[in-house]
């Protein structure tokens, strides 16, 4: 598939996709005229996580933060989004960086994910931003051994490799469930988003999986915006409330968690956002759903 492309958007759109581009001769404008033959961009293959259960035994996990980044795929050579989309990172970042293939997050700081955001889609990466923010890496993809072995080789892969912002995420062995939830508390008081759980014993191996859990005091999922509902009172002339569509085609009104920046620019009518919740109607809809953010597109 081929797009024709004048200026220099255009080679940084061809960066940005991992895709080849051909100058040809410049028009009467004067401006250059590029040609991007973009490749078909798949996701790369990785472990997804489920939602913690009743009745799991921590034991038989390990423990790691959630941490608010961006997830990141390193295959050895181009680092990319969960999409497959191509990360434009500095040169220095990506030079850094070993051989074998990494699964992790770019992550900046507790509570700052907006801006992190913001700094991994430049299509020019920013230097001094992109020496704030930390890649955290949690497991090598496609390498075997259990996950406790994995996570072993990541501690030592990072050492050796002796960049101060290449960091392996902590993983600790699980204990009790009380004890488990009582670290949630402590961790959600100091502005932790939950824990991750992966199997100790578990082979790599992708796709949406048991072996690895997610735990939060307040569960959180994605749905798609279809509509914005007008406001009322208040909130008259810009939103009242945003009508989502969730995975199984179910749809509900999610009115409330906004600042007054987004009632007046919303997020659009086909992205993703994520809401917060506190259970489920007979219905199947979240109650007391309260937004959260624009997912990323990545």
């Amino acid at each position: 598939m081929a797009y024709r492309l004048i200026g220099q958007r255009a080679t940084h759109l061809a960066l940005l996709l991992g895709s080849t581009f051909l100058p040809l001769a410049a028009p009467a404008t004067g401006l250059a005229t590029v040609v991007i033959e973009a490749p078909l961009v798949l996701p790369p293959e990785l472990i997804l996580a489920k939602h913690w259960q009743a009745g799991l035994a921590p034991s038989d996990f390990l423990v790691s933060e959630k941490l608010d980044g961006v997830r990141a795929v390193w295959d050895g050579q181009v680092l990319r989004f969960r999409s497959g989309r191509r990360i434009i990172a500095p040169d220095w970042f990506i030079a850094a960086l070993p051989a074998t293939p990494l699964d992790g997050e770019l992550w900046l700081q507790r509570g700052r994910f907006d801006e992190l955001s913001g700094t991994v889609r430049h299509l020019v990466p920013v230097d001094a931003d992109w020496r704030k923010l930390h890649y955290m890496i949690f497991d090598l993809p496609g390498e075997p051994g259990s996950f406790a072995e994995r996570s072993a080789r990541v501690v030592a892969l990072v050492a050796a490799t002796g960049v101060p912002w290449l960091q392996a995420v902590e993983q600790r062995p699980g204990s009790d469930r009380a004890t488990l939830q009582s670290q949630l508390r402590q961790l959600v008081s100091e502005g932790g988003e939950g824990f991750m759980l992966h199997r100790a014993d578990a082979d790599w191996s992708p796709g949406r999986s048991d072996a690895l859990r997610k735990l939060k005091l307040v569960p959180d999922e994605d749905a798609r915006v279809v509509s914005h509902l007008p406001g009322k009172g208040r909130n008259a002339g810009r939103l009242g409330a945003l009508l989502l569509e969730m995975p199984n085609g179910k749809r509900f009104a999610l009115g409330t968690g906004f600042t007054d920046a987004q009632r007046e620019s919303p997020p659009a009518v086909g992205t993703f956002v994520t809401y917060r919740y506190r259970g489920r109607t007979t219905t199947g809809l979240p109650r007391f759903a309260s937004f959260m953010r624009q997912r990323s597109a990545e």
